[in-house]
């Protein structure tokens, strides 16, 4: 007899537990209403796209006001406690944190970049996306699928609205005006083999 999945009882997780997790571990986890997600690890093409686009905008933000910060540095959301791990984040003047249980949570990203994965993708389009908004500073929002080359871009507008831009062609530029840098999609995909997994 087959069991569904839907009857069977998962464990709901405290906070407590949670901030006891990621004080114990190196890894990093993500608190999702009583789940708990690691975020660390990923696909060979996932953690190459995550380390290009960090390279590239480190590279091109050097010296500006603005500055690239890597998987390592969690961004507080507000309506979706504690905070989030992206795989890039970009803030820009002065890097403004708040302390949550002995870790460091940036409140003031301009940019944020999601690479999908099967498992997160649904989350980083929605709730994730919704959360994010929250954030007065948030103006850009990079989802980038690291085995086909195709990127989505949303942008806020001067109304408060998001535009969204979906770019499939590695020789097309990416206008990253919030922080005021271009990427190039050949660069987000640098050594990766596209179309595996």
């Amino acid at each position: 007899m087959a069991v569904d999945r839907k009857d069977i009882s998962r464990h709901y997780y405290s906070m407590e537990e949670y901030f006891a997790l990621e004080q114990a571990s190196d890894a990093r986890f993500e608190y999702w209403e009583g789940q708990i997600v690691c975020m660390s690890g990923g696909s060979e093409a996932h953690n190459q796209v995550s380390d290009n686009v960090f390279f590239r905008l480190r590279q091109r933000l050097d010296g500006g006001r603005c500055r690239a910060l890597s998987a390592n540095t969690p961004v507080k959301t507000p309506t979706l406690p504690p905070y989030r791990y992206p795989d890039v984040t970009v803030a820009c003047g002065e890097l403004q944190y708040v302390r949550i249980q002995g870790v460091d949570a940036l409140t003031n990203p301009v940019l944020i970049v999601e690479v999908l994965s099967p498992t997160t993708a649904s989350h980083d389009f929605n709730e994730k996306f919704a959360a994010y908004q929250a954030i007065s500073t948030f103006a850009a929002y990079l989802l980038i699928d690291p085995n086909v080359p195709h990127v989505t871009l949303y942008t806020r507008q001067p109304d408060g609205k998001w535009a969204r831009e979906d770019v499939v062609d590695l020789s097309a530029v990416l206008m990253l005006d919030s922080i005021g840098c271009q990427l190039p999609l050949s660069e987000i995909y640098e050594a990766v083999k596209l179309g595996v997994g």
